[in-house]
């Protein structure tokens, strides 16, 4: 009796908040302080796909939710990424029916890191996909090693398929401590931009099992890559799904002798896309439905989303030193003369603690083709001051106003980028769709 009375508050909170014109994730924060035990109360679908990692969950649970509406009829997604627990709560309890049956053959579902352990002993997930872990928003999480711990234990008891990157440590060391689950991994071979040596970011330089120094055959991006312990083994492991021939340039990349479209011209775009095949392997979904997806895939959530302003604007998310690196490297790639507008904001989504920035390789932007870097947002001090130490002598315009950060940014005709902080993304969206011409 006490589930269906939550359940229906839960519906009529949803129903008039939805007339003020909110929502997101409040009805599930009702239904948690009413019956914290709501969610091991009703009936779920037989398929609960959970995907988690540091970097670029939202647009691998996205891929991943678009591909199961090729399979299955009714899928439910948190698409918008509101993945902690009460977001998580929020969309099965506003898909439940008074018969406390969740109403989905199907549920996809983003999950923050620190949030997994939360929802797995709530939820009966059936796959765990995870992609990398990496160091992110400290004040919150703390060090990486907390993160991955938390994550660790609370796989110990986990019975299904928990698909996971190769290719980095922090990721495979979950297989040791899953004893039960069934566990598949997805990797990616050398290619034109792997690196024998890396000066970037390296969590992973330890062995798990023996503490011995870790040897890399290659490195793709701060600490993913091939690599090995040479006293123990640890790292190899048999791959399950493996890209080869990855080409940037034509965005294309090989597995099992069937050529996929990345969504994106970087490596971690091939990463997301790799985790997304094996999880079709696993489940007998045909490649050809995959390379559909992948090849018409937009998020089109500031994630490599274009505006045009009178020219072409790139708009991007960073939230820690890797994803802020991948995004530079992807900047500098373009030959041309370009401005770029960098928006750094402290609130709690986006990590009070902004140190971040100088572990990030912000002298990939000092460059002659880098013409201008205008700082926006909190800290746009903070980021000035960043490229002032990194040496660039370029035009520097500081406008912590948004606004006048594209205002500036209309002044001038290079090509032009943005890149955002979390709290900092709608809005630019926002600014950047009304000055669309």
């Amino acid at each position: 009796m006490r589930a269906r009375i939550t359940l229906c508050v839960v519906k009529i909170s949803r129903f008039l908040l939805s007339l003020l014109g909110r929502g997101g994730s409040l009805p599930g924060q009702i239904g948690l302080k009413l019956d914290g035990q709501i969610l091991q109360k009703i009936k779920y679908p037989k398929e609960i796909i959970l995907v988690t990692g540091t970097n670029g969950k939202t647009t691998t649970t996205n891929m991943v939710y678009r591909l199961m509406q090729k399979k299955y009829k009714h899928v439910i997604c948190n698409v918008r990424g509101d993945n902690l627990l009460v977001g998580i709560a929020a969309l099965f309890l506003r898909n439940t029916k008074m018969k406390l049956q969740v109403d989905a053959d199907c549920a996809v579902i983003e999950v923050d890191e620190l949030n997994v352990p939360h929802v797995l002993k709530r939820v009966p997930v059936t796959k765990v996909l995870i992609n990398n872990f990496f160091r992110d928003q400290l004040d919150r999480a703390g060090e990486m090693e907390s993160v991955v711990g938390k994550v660790s234990k609370a796989l110990e008891d986990f019975q299904c398929a928990l698909i996971l990157n190769a290719d980095d440590p922090n990721v495979v060391r979950l297989a040791d401590t899953s004893k039960q689950a069934h566990v598949y991994f997805f990797g990616v071979d050398k290619n034109s931009e792997s690196k024998e040596i890396s000066n970037e970011a390296s969590e992973g330089k330890f062995c798990f099992r023996c503490n011995h120094q870790l040897e890399y055959a290659y490195y793709q991006y701060s600490h993913i890559g091939h690599f090995a312990c040479p006293n123990c083994g640890f790292g190899n492991n048999d791959r399950y799904v493996q890209a080869s021939d990855v080409n940037l340039d034509t965005q294309s990349f090989v597995v099992e002798n069937t050529t996929f479209h990345a969504p994106q011209d970087a490596l971690y775009a091939i990463y997301n896309a790799t985790g997304l095949i094996a999880l079709a392997k696993l489940m007998d979904i045909p490649f050809a439905n995959v390379q559909d997806l992948l090849k018409n895939f937009e998020l089109k959530d500031g994630r490599m989303e274009s505006f045009n302003i009178g020219r072409n604007v790139l708009l991007n998310l960073v939230k820690n030193p890797t994803g802020a690196n991948e995004v530079m490297k992807y900047i500098m790639r373009d030959p041309e003369d370009k401005d770029i507008v960098i928006v750094l904001n402290d609130n709690d989504q986006d990590g009070t603690d902004v140190s971040w920035i100088w572990d990030a390789h912000f002298d990939l932007l000092v460059d002659t083709h880098t013409k201008h870097i205008i700082c926006a947002g909190k800290r746009a001090y903070d980021m000035a001051l960043r490229l002032k130490y990194e040496g660039y002598i370029g035009n520097l315009i500081v406008s912590e106003s948004l606004e006048g950060s594209i205002d500036e940014l209309k002044k001038l005709d290079d090509h032009a980028y943005v890149i955002a902080t979390y709290t900092a993304l709608q809005s630019m969206r926002k600014i950047l769709r009304r000055n669309e011409k």
